[in-house]
């Protein structure tokens, strides 16, 4: 089998994307052409223009049927034309599941056409805006990454996410709710405005532009014309064409943030909307910080506890599934029945909004056989 790497058009030098994701998109992509292609060869092309990336990951293995295309997404799937795989494994996985997932996140686009007994060809669109480099800054060290804020002087501050998509909404959440903000989410622009309306008064709000119902420009607007003052806002949208068109809400261009989101980026934003000063020390304090209605730099560390064996085999079985929902449905249920396993409970959120469902797999098995020898 061969491979062919093929370029067309100027390429940048650097963009700004979610490396890991990105990566992860490639690698399960051309993973899963490598995987299918017996004869022939897997052939990556790649075009920029208008910062949009075209990616095109074409095979010549066995292809797929109209039918085995439709649910060539699902976790578990890939065609029954092409039954099994170059090694002669069979060919389930949660590669293409995971690559889809991630593309759609990002704000991209993934598309698939086949034909059997000839291959298949992924086709992918993401935007990844370039970024200029001065000529001087060019060869140096790279500056060592900063420290994440443990925490922030003064009374707490709340927080509302607007955004449709669950996963956003947690990656926010799981990003500020640790530093001590009080974190709302809203699914919709509507759920948004009934929050406004119902006397809950946030001192930042997190917009996403594309939801159903009204938009994230429409709730915008009816929040100011609500006349909901003191309110600092902020558009966090995959739309990056919105970002340089004139509006009459007075959101301004730094207050329009990428998807993907840079952590920093963000919490650069707080810092100097909200006049922030930022703690980076470890001292825990959380009574005292508490009382005083401050926050304190870090909250206590949670024991580690495992939650019991059913639960574990539970959960083992919607991570083998890869559903998403699912999952963080169970371990919501987990964290309720048994509050001991908090910190349990995140780290498994933390991967499953990355979609490592595999990793997560290999670690719930372990612990389930650990569990086992315990019993």
């Amino acid at each position: 089998m061969g491979f062919r790497f093929e370029t067309s058009g100027n390429l940048p030098e650097l963009v700004r994307a979610d490396e890991k994701r990105v990566r992860q998109i490639l690698i399960n992509l051309l993973g899963n052409a490598i995987k299918f292609t017996a004869q022939g060869q897997v052939t990556f092309r790649l075009r920029y223009a208008r910062e949009m990336a075209h990616i095109d990951i074409e095979d010549t293995g066995p292809g797929m049927s109209g039918a085995e295309l439709a649910q060539i997404f699902e976790p578990f799937a890939r065609g029954a034309t092409a039954g099994q795989s170059a090694e002669g494994t069979p060919g389930a996985g949660l590669g293409l599941t995971i690559a889809k997932m991630l593309t759609d996140l990002m704000g991209g686009e993934m598309t698939v056409t086949s034909t059997p007994g000839e291959g298949s060809v992924f086709r992918i669109r993401l935007f990844l805006p370039e970024v200029h480099v001065a000529p001087a800054t060019k060869g140096l060290a790279a500056k060592p990454a900063r420290r994440q804020p443990r925490g922030y002087e003064g009374l707490r501050r709340k927080l509302l996410v607007v955004d449709n998509e669950e996963p956003d909404r947690e990656l926010l959440v799981q990003l500020f709710q640790p530093m001590g903000f009080d974190l709302r989410t809203a699914a919709s622009g509507h759920d948004c405005l009934d929050l406004l309306a119902a006397g809950y008064r946030p001192d930042v709000i997190f917009m996403d532009l594309a939801m159903p119902g009204i938009d994230g420009w429409e709730t915008l607007r009816r929040i100011r014309s609500a006349g909901h003052t003191g309110i600092h806002l902020a558009i966090v949208s995959a739309n990056a064409f919105d970002k340089g068109l004139d509006n009459d809400v007075g959101i301004r261009p730094e207050d329009f943030i990428l998807k993907p989101v840079r952590h920093t980026e963000l919490i650069d934003w707080l810092e100097q909307r909200l006049a922030l000063r930022w703690c980076h020390e470890e001292a825990v304090g959380v009574q005292e910080a508490a009382g005083a209605g401050r926050l304190p730099a870090v909250l206590a560390a949670q024991p580690r506890v495992l939650p019991d064996a059913a639960q574990l085999a539970t959960l083992l079985g919607v991570v083998n599934l890869g559903f998403y929902r699912g999952i963080m449905n169970k371990l919501a249920e987990i964290e309720v029945q048994q509050p001991a396993t908090a910190s349990f409970v995140e780290d498994m959120r933390l991967l499953a909004r990355q979609f490592q469902f595999e990793a997560m797999s290999r670690q719930l098995t372990h612990k389930e056989a650990v569990d086992g020898q315990d019993a």
